[in-house]
């Protein structure tokens, strides 16, 4: 059998070419970067058991939907709220209380507008802006055609737009 995921070498460069890229579509979906890296191990501990039902050329849509699905069984009935926390870093003190002031406003606005985008929009967005990952890839993960992804980019930006103007207006 050529190419067998149950052989160390071919697993190891699934697990290369796959496991970042898995972790964030994770991160994406869940917010949390931890629930997130024992989700695409346990993932890649799945296909590792079912390597002999897996062909390599199979792999990644394995690995993604055995992901997504684990997420999906662990929340139920949770609603899914993205958090940029971890993103957070502390930032030059600048000297103006009120640049700051605004420009800390913003970001919390512009994280909420993100975290309100409806679920797909938003993996989609992220996928696409943060990985910078090729719609034709992202088609490939969610199981959609590339306009749909197109489609979902396009909306995600609208909503986005409208949420900084609002912010605007409010200031102005």
């Amino acid at each position: 059998m050529d190419n067998s995921i149950c052989e160390e070498d071919i697993y190891h460069s699934a697990y290369e070419a796959h496991a970042g890229k898995l972790r964030n579509f994770m991160y994406y979906r869940c917010g949390d970067l931890d629930k997130a890296e024992d989700l695409m191990q346990e993932a890649f501990i799945r296909l590792w058991e079912n390597c002999k039902k897996v062909i390599f050329e199979k792999a990644k849509s394995y690995l993604f939907t055995t992901a997504n699905r684990l997420f999906l069984n662990q929340i139920e009935h949770e609603k899914v709220v993205l958090s940029f926390e971890k993103y957070s870093q502390p930032q030059a003190e600048v000297e103006d209380p009120e640049f700051q002031l605004r420009g800390k406003e913003f970001k919390a606005a512009l994280e909420k507008a993100i975290a309100d985008l409806p679920t797909s929009q938003r993996e989609v967005f992220l996928m696409n802006r943060i990985d910078k990952m090729p719609f034709e890839e992202i088609a490939d993960i969610q199981g959609v055609s590339v306009s749909a992804v197109h489609k979902k980019i396009y909306k995600a930006l609208d909503r986005l737009r409208k949420s900084v103007d609002e912010l605007r207006n409010r200031k102005i």
